[in-house]
């Protein structure tokens, strides 16, 4: 009765919640939707007896407005992980291959086995980079998608525009390159790529971007893809009609008209973001987040949570703590201090 490969999927799980806990493990934002957005959203609710219009519209005429790209480059979906998914779906066969660096976001193998395809992970760098010459090495006639995730959860590193450009000049153009900006707005690297631009040079490319992150929308689920018009035609193909609520869309509308307010607080978390960096020992980041390898990463949990913070961690191989408000970065690191918790390297 059920797929002779369920087996094999992964069992993904979000970040861990704790009753009165602080909460660093799902990188969301500490601040609740601004004014504005949830008068938009109340006056949505009044109208849930009624279907949406499928494909966002409205969203996707202020979002064209807001990015400089044309309407027909541009989609929308439940999240960036739903691009993601849909991109999957929509290159590959049962059998095919998917490509991408790891560590990365935990759920790409499922979203790769829910197409029937076979994930292949390649390794990231010694500094904890994306390894595109491994991802290169790893292409063959079975591989149909590469997923790129910039910046990269959980390491929070980054590719430069130089790298990501000689990548794709190596990649077959019939292999669909999903890069996965999740945490674009975040991203203060002075080189790198963006999907906004690099969808006009590469036609293969798709990019993945959210409201989740640095517009506070995580619970409300929407995203969005940049691509050409081919591939934004078989995205739409591969979504799940009405999966984007008129609530959630008039969300992000009011959301993008508060821009310069929300983004403010990015910058807020970039400072905090350094600050927790040095007085821990983590790499340095370009998402909401560091990332601090350690082999004792199930007892820096375990202390954390002993001490009121909840953080995330990956196996035995690291932590990764969300960055948000200066208060609860005061929180955070007097638990580490109590702890006990060496930083790392030392």
């Amino acid at each position: 009765m059920l797929r002779s490969d369920l087996n094999k999927f992964p069992d993904y799980k979000p970040g861990k919640s704790d009753g009165d806990k602080l909460k660093l493990s799902s990188n969301e934002i500490p601040n609740p939707p601004l004014p504005s957005v949830l008068e938009a959203m109340t006056r949505a609710a009044a109208e849930t007896n009624r279907y949406q219009i499928d494909g966002c519209p409205e969203l996707t005429t202020e979002l064209s407005k807001y990015l400089g790209v044309p309407e027909d480059h541009l989609t929308i979906a439940a999240g960036a992980s739903a691009i993601v998914q849909q991109a999957i779906g929509m290159s590959c066969h049962t059998g095919d291959e998917v490509i991408f660096p790891w560590r990365s976001f935990e759920a790409y193998p499922l979203y790769v086995r829910m197409a029937g395809a076979e994930p292949v992970m390649t390794p990231l760098t010694e500094d904890d980079r994306l390894g595109l010459d491994a991802v290169i090495e790893a292409i063959t006639d079975k591989t149909r998608a590469i997923i790129l995730c910039n910046p990269n959860n959980p390491t929070g590193t980054t590719i430069t525009k130089g790298e990501f450009r000689d990548f794709m000049e190596r990649v077959p153009k019939d292999i669909v390159v999903i890069l996965d900006e999740a945490y674009w707005e975040y991203n203060d690297a002075e080189d790198t790529p963006d999907s906004a631009e690099e969808i006009f040079n590469y036609p293969n490319l798709v990019g993945a971007r959210t409201f989740s992150k640095a517009f506070g929308l995580a619970g409300a689920r929407v995203g969005y893809g940049i691509a050409s018009p081919e591939l934004i035609h078989g995205l739409k193909l591969m979504a799940m009609p009405l999966t984007v609520t008129y609530m959630a869309e008039k969300a992000a509308i009011a959301a993008l008209n508060s821009a310069e307010e929300l983004l403010a607080r990015v910058e807020e978390t970039k400072v905090q973001r350094e600050r927790v960096a040095e007085a821990i020992g983590a790499r340095p980041s370009k998402g909401n987040f560091v990332w601090i390898p350690r082999g004792d990463a199930e007892e820096v949990e375990r202390k954390l949570s002993d001490e009121g913070v909840i953080i995330r961690r990956y196996l035995d191989e690291g932590v990764r703590v969300s960055i948000t408000t200066e208060e609860e970065t005061n929180i955070f690191l007097a638990a580490w201090e109590r702890a006990g918790i060496r930083p790392y390297g030392e």
